[in-house]
């Protein structure tokens, strides 16, 4: 089940209004996981979104240890739902999480880099990447990176859209 202790985020509530009626539930919110953009900066965040909406990224993968320092989670559960955000916040879409798989850094298969839609799709550019940022990310969790770290390999797929 996603967290029990999340709430919508005022910036995605309207949002997340449209989203429920659209769908004819007045409360989805017992499916939500997070409101999130990818990626740690803006020009990258605001990519990765676009790649959600034209089909391209169909997966996201993040460190296993950063959902447990937050608030000690975990990685969401099939049948959760979260709010694709651009950086500044302004949602895009609701993705439903299909699958998670934790496996190691050095395990992430070619077939997920693909599915990952970003750069040239291949294993070696997911892999050049992911280590440049998920290095940042140990840094911020005073962790080491390492081609044994836990990796959360999410696919989903999007269930709705800003402006459908």
């Amino acid at each position: 089940m996603p967290r029990t202790s999340m709430t919508i985020p005022s910036n995605i509530a309207a949002f997340w209004d449209a989203f429920s009626a659209d769908v004819g539930q007045r409360d989805c919110s017992e499916r939500f996981f997070e409101a999130f953009h990818f990626d740690d900066n803006e020009a990258s965040a605001d990519e990765l979104a676009d790649l959600v909406l034209a089909g391209v990224k169909r997966a996201t993968a993040g460190l296993l240890w950063s959902f447990e320092s937050a608030c000690g989670g975990a990685p969401p559960k099939p049948g959760a739902l979260s709010v694709v955000t651009y950086w500044d916040g302004r949602p895009v879409c609701v993705i439903e999480t299909l699958e998670v798989e934790v496996v190691p850094f050095e395990k992430v298969s070619a077939e997920f880099a693909a599915l990952e839609g970003e750069g040239d799709g291949s294993l070696a550019y997911w892999r050049r990447v992911h280590w440049a940022y998920f290095g940042r990310e140990c840094a911020r969790l005073g962790r080491e990176p390492s081609l044994t770290m836990p990796v959360a390999c999410e696919r989903f797929k999007v269930i709705y859209r800003a402006n459908a």
